[in-house]
């Protein structure tokens, strides 16, 4: 005979995820959302005292049905064939436990793509683009969009803000990028103590501390042309780009927020 006693249904309740859980970055569903959904099917199978329910929950969570994360492709855009993301993996977090779990030859399920920035060759004078850490991947396609069609004449001014020197995502793809005429980086990295100690081909464009109204302001008056602006990054990233821009005086028919 199977126990419902109060001490074995407490034992199946599910955790609460702690805040290092969350990666913060608008994920849907969050880690909470999901412990919020088997928290209320937990309370229903206890009030019915039918075990079974709590088991078809783990089953979708390990077929992936139930964790699902939104990726920016980053291979080109005309890319036929396959596709590649840049993924960043958090030690505790659901999503990251899988993908690292993923080997040569496993198959797994990908939707989309979905939504995007519909960019088209010299609509823009200048793109000014804000990207944080994985931030970096919406800008990448057109990027390299851009620098493959001879006959687009669009700049690009790409700011990316890291922690690190070593935090910098793809850098040899970076320099690459920079080398076409219409091309500049810059970079802003927060725990980044002296320009010393970076590379000399990085120093150059590189500011030490956090990206704020000001530096953004002085940027974007080196831009040859007046500059359509592109964000992408954490939700508190994001809001404090749009903020910088609206002090700035951009209204919002100037930017686009991935």
């Amino acid at each position: 005979m199977m126990d419902d006693s109060e001490d074995i249904w407490l034992s199946l309740k599910p955790i609460e995820p702690l805040p290092s859980q969350c990666c913060g970055s608008g994920c849907k569903p969050c880690i909470y959302d999901i412990y919020q959904k088997e928290l209320e099917q937990w309370k229903e199978a206890k009030a019915r005292k039918d075990r079974s329910l709590l088991t078809r929950k783990k089953q979708g969570l390990i077929n992936g049905l139930e964790v699902q994360r939104a990726y920016t492709p980053i291979s080109p855009v005309n890319a036929e064939g396959y596709f590649e993301v840049l993924i960043k993996c958090y030690e505790a977090g659901l999503m990251s436990k899988y993908v690292k779990s993923w080997k040569e030859g496993d198959v797994v399920f990908w939707r989309g793509p979905f939504g995007g920035f519909p960019y088209t060759a010299n609509k823009y004078g200048e793109l000014f683009m804000l990207a944080s850490g994985t931030g970096l991947a919406p800008m990448l396609p057109i990027i390299k969009y851009i620098t493959d069609n001879e006959d687009d004449e669009t700049f690009v001014t790409l700011v990316g803000c890291f922690r690190s020197f070593e935090n910098i995502y793809l850098k040899s793809l970076l320099q690459e990028q920079s080398q076409f005429w219409n091309i500049r980086t810059f970079y802003v990295l927060s725990q980044e103590h002296s320009l010393e100690n970076l590379p000399w081909s990085f120093r150059e464009k590189t500011h030490i501390g956090r990206i704020n109204e000001n530096l953004i302001k002085s940027m974007m008056k080196t831009c040859r042309k007046q500059p359509f602006v592109l964000i992408c990054g954490s939700v508190t990233f994001n809001e404090d780009m749009e903020k910088y821009l609206k002090a700035i005086g951009l209204g919002e028919e100037s930017y686009f927020i991935f």
